[in-house]
């Protein structure tokens, strides 16, 4: 079990939200929905919102992830069907969370963050797939929103503190670290089951901040466009170890599969698939930067066998956030992307030059190259209108 294999923004992910509208229909509002959205959704470094835990709030939270949000009045059933877990992660042991960490996410769930996290309003520009399009309940011209975060200084704060740990009891434990922040232990030792509890309950924390995230975004959508439904379309993470049942050698195991940047990509068939995405495969969302795209892609028959079902989350960096600071300024991206047809709302300029288009790799190659390895298939790419960011 390793904490660095995980890393420290624990359960990052995506929320895809489907909607009944065009963006042929709501362009003209563009500007009035960034505000109401950049209004209403905390965004940035340390940002707190209006929602506080603590006590047995904090504690059923981190054991009820997405369905505590949902029981407190954030959201609807119909959301955690289309959740990873069906929005609660099994196993997660709050006791194992320190008091700095719980103390760090009193102020911060239904928070974005900042980096490279984001809530953005795309356009469905083009289907690839139409069957799996027809599934997923998407066609071209179509408004989604997709909201990218996770555990917040929870699940920073979680790594941290096991990464410390692990590293300490290495010797101990007899293993050989050639970089610290592969720090592991192994899953039965009592270190290693302590992490599994701690990071389960930030999984949880992710899930119920993405839920609290998606009723803000249908109360700021609903002030502008009283008819608007945003529907959870699906919810995966990119940080996480699960366990899970897999084919290896021709033998079913049971394997505890860490994917850091990486995210599930279940074929057709798996059981724990919605009802309604068990023919087609696993909706799988690669994002991409703030000035390109992102693509909805879809699980294979073929995922398992070539990666234990995993696929990549999105089109990494191209050069560091340093270096990125050193070609470019953060007000004049976000003009050159507004005269692009592009809203940028933010909080940080230094953040937007840290995460310009062109730091990152092209998303178009990315997904092109999951799709031949067999990995996932193209359903959608989907352009941005609007992004808050930290």
């Amino acid at each position: 079990m390793s904490a660095g294999g995980v890393g420290y923004d624990i359960s990052c992910g995506i929320r895809c939200l489907r909607t009944n509208l065009e963006w042929s229909e709501i362009a003209g509002a563009a500007w009035p929905l960034s505000e109401d959205l950049f209004r209403c959704i905390p965004a940035g470094v340390g940002e707190e919102g209006h929602l506080r835990l603590s006590g047995r709030d904090m504690e059923d939270m981190l054991r009820g992830g997405a369905q505590w949000a949902v029981r407190q009045g954030f959201g609807c059933d119909a959301d955690l069907e289309y959740v990873e877990e069906g929005g609660c992660m099994a196993g997660a042991l709050p006791e194992f969370v320190s008091e700095r960490a719980k103390k760090r996410q009193v102020g911060e769930t239904g928070t974005l963050g900042s980096g490279n996290h984001y809530l953005e309003v795309q356009v469905v520009e083009h289907v690839f797939d139409p069957a799996a399009g027809e599934a997923f309940g998407v066609h071209e011209g179509q408004v989604l929103v997709s909201i990218h975060c996770g555990s917040r200084g929870l699940g920073h704060q979680i790594g941290s503190d096991y990464l410390l740990a692990m590293a300490k009891a290495a010797a101990g434990l007899g293993i050989r670290l050639p970089d610290r922040e592969l720090a592991c232990a192994p899953i039965r030792s009592a270190l290693g089951e302590e992490y599994l509890g701690a990071m389960r309950a930030g999984i949880n924390c992710a899930l119920a901040n993405r839920q609290v995230l998606t009723h803000l975004a249908r109360e700021s959508f609903a002030r502008l466009f009283p008819e608007a439904r945003l529907e959870t379309l699906y919810d995966v993470s990119h940080n996480t170890c699960k366990e899970e049942r897999h084919l290896v050698d021709g033998r079913e195991r049971v394997l505890f599969v860490h994917r850091k940047g990486a995210t599930r990509a279940l074929g057709p068939g798996a059981a724990s698939l919605p009802r309604l995405y068990r023919g087609v495969g696993q909706p799988v969302i690669v994002g991409g930067s703030m000035g390109t795209g992102s693509y909805l892609l879809v699980g294979t028959a073929t995922s398992e066998e070539k990666s234990l079902s995993s696929a990549s989350h999105r089109a990494g960096r191209a050069m560091s956030r340093h270096a990125a600071l050193r070609q470019w300024h953060g007000r004049k991206l976000v003009d050159d992307l507004r005269a692009a047809g592009i809203i940028i709302r933010t909080r940080s300029m230094r953040g937007v030059a840290e995460e310009a288009p062109a730091a990152y790799k092209d998303v178009d190659a990315v997904a092109e190259a999951t799709e031949r390895a067999g990995l996932a298939r193209r359903v959608a790419l989907l352009r941005p209108k609007v992004c808050v960011k930290g």
